[in-house]
């Protein structure tokens, strides 16, 4: 069965799929853009579940380009999948960083059994990555992940026009290649 790779424009914490992914900071505690929209949406239950994956599995914090699952509160998924991306702006530049936030919350959503999961522009924020870099990075990752093959649906949801462009045209390059 082949998966399929879709990009929109939409609210992330709108989104009804088996999980959505988190571009958490690295204490899982919350913060700004994606992440603060996430923890506001998903209410305490959202903090106390990151707050348990800080006790036990990571006590120092989430590093860069791993993922941890956790319950989604309030959201209307099941799962959020929390990566951190690597920060540009604090001379985090290597790709592979980024990709490895894509592969790895792929990984984490089948293992938790998602079908279906949706994914911001990881670093492209406040990280100050370039949104067509994230974007070719994003979608280079996702297609050559192995996890692919139990997903039904990877969604890049996307909070401007600028963003959805950029991955439009990164999944538009990717099909051609």
């Amino acid at each position: 069965m082949t998966s399929q790779i879709e990009a929109i424009r939409a609210d992330l914490t709108r989104e009804s799929l088996d999980a959505i992914v988190n571009a958490a900071n690295a204490t899982l505690l919350g913060g700004g853009g994606v992440d603060g929209a996430i923890h506001a949406a998903a209410g305490p239950r959202l903090l106390e579940a990151c707050r348990g994956v800080r006790r036990t599995a990571y006590p120092q914090g989430l590093p860069v380009g791993y993922a941890v699952a956790t319950g989604a509160g309030n959201l209307p998924c099941r799962w959020v999948i929390h990566t951190v991306g690597p920060n540009w702006n604090r001379g985090q530049r290597d790709e592979a960083d980024l990709a490895a936030c894509f592969t790895n919350s792929l990984r984490e959503a089948v293992r938790v059994g998602a079908r279906s999961v949706a994914f911001p522009a990881v670093s492209a924020g406040a990280y100050g990555w370039a949104g067509p870099t994230v974007a070719r990075v994003a979608v280079a990752a996702v297609r050559s992940a192995p996890e692919l093959a139990d997903l039904d649906l990877v969604r890049f949801v996307l909070f401007s026009d600028r963003l959805l462009a950029d991955f439009r045209a990164a999944l538009n390059d990717e099909a051609r290649a």
